[in-house]
């Protein structure tokens, strides 16, 4: 196994429903099912999608995607979104233009990089 199928199956462990694809440029594209969002938002559960670049773990993760349609829970869009696909996976979806200041390619990892993302929808709401 190569490093970050080594990380995927450690994320797995905290999300067994996960799932991930190559995407044609070398990248990979990793798919959370049912990830659970704070209060604050239009739904409890999103699938929280996002890409690990080529070159990964030297090259970080950036950006991530969730569910069309998801909202404030007062109906308001979050900052910084749009409705763009995802390298290789299905359109349209919620895109947050989020980029992790810190990222360190020796001690981050891919379950690093989703508390990252849970804590980020918690920043957003």
């Amino acid at each position: 196994m190569n490093l970050f199928e080594t990380q995927f199956a450690v994320l797995k462990e905290d999300f067994p429903q996960a799932t991930w694809q190559a995407v044609g440029d070398g990248s990979c594209s990793v798919a959370i099912p049912d990830f659970v969002i704070p209060a604050g938002w239009s739904v409890p559960a999103v699938t929280l999608r996002f890409i690990a670049p080529v070159g990964y773990p030297m090259s970080k993760p950036d950006c991530f995607w969730c569910d069309h349609g998801v909202k404030l829970a007062t109906g308001g869009v979050p900052q910084n979104t749009g409705e763009t696909p995802i390298p290789g996976g299905p359109s349209p979806l919620l895109w947050f233009s989020w980029h992790t200041a810190n990222w360190s390619p020796n001690a981050d990892t891919l379950r690093t990089y989703v508390h990252v993302i849970k804590k980020r929808f918690l920043e957003l709401r």
